[in-house]
């Protein structure tokens, strides 16, 4: 069950945007990994959590090139 969410939730985020669901892409992958590396079960709440954090960082660089944009003008 808890894969089907984690599916649901990553393809959620995937179809909002092409340039964040690439960082939720590789940050699921790197919290995937390194949630493997610390223990049983954890590769899945790695892999939430990395996605999370690489949506968060990769809005905020958005956020901040549209800024820069709209100065430019």
């Amino acid at each position: 069950m808890r894969i089907v969410s984690l599916l649901a939730v990553s393809a959620a985020l995937a179809s909002a945007s092409p340039v964040l669901a690439k960082g939720c892409i590789r940050g699921a992958a790197a919290g995937g990994v390194a949630g493997h590396f610390v223990g049983k079960g954890h590769a899945v709440m790695g892999a939430v959590a990395g996605c999370a954090i690489a949506h968060h960082h990769y809005a905020k660089q958005a956020r901040a090139e549209k800024a820069a944009a709209r100065a430019q003008h």
